[in-house]
Formats: C-alpha cells, sequence, structure tokens
C-alpha cells in the first residue's frame, strides 16, 4: 500500500473522527480510503453510462 499525505479542513477530519468514534470505520486511514472507493465507483458508474447511452441509436436516445 502506498502512503499519500493530503491536506483537508479541521472540519472533514473532526467527521472522520465521529465516524471513527461511532464505530463506523477502525480507523481515519480505512474511513478515507472507503471515500476514495466510494467516488471512483460513482465516477465510473457515471462515466459507464455516458458511453452506453453515446453507443445507442440516434433514434434510441431521449
Amino acid at each position: 500500500m502506498e502512503r499519500v499525505t493530503l491536506r483537508i479542513p479541521e472540519q472533514q477530519i473532526d467527521g472522520v473522527e465521529q465516524l471513527v468514534e461511532k464505530g463506523e470505520f477502525p480507523n481515519r486511514s480505512e474511513a478515507i480510503r472507503s471515500a476514495v472507493r466510494e467516488l471512483i465507483n460513482e465516477k465510473q458508474h457515471k462515466l459507464d453510462d455516458r458511453q452506453r447511452r453515446s453507443t445507442r441509436p440516434e433514434w434510441a436516445r431521449v
């Protein structure tokens, strides 16, 4: 696994800490990894949708 250093606002770190304290994640790193996975999945899904729409025949587009 590669180490990445990033700067984010204190308010967001506080939100991540609250999730860890509530037991949603074992630590901050896992919470941030989960957020990155969700972002990648969401963006990939949107990209896949766009690609599917662009391959439809013109008459099938709404």
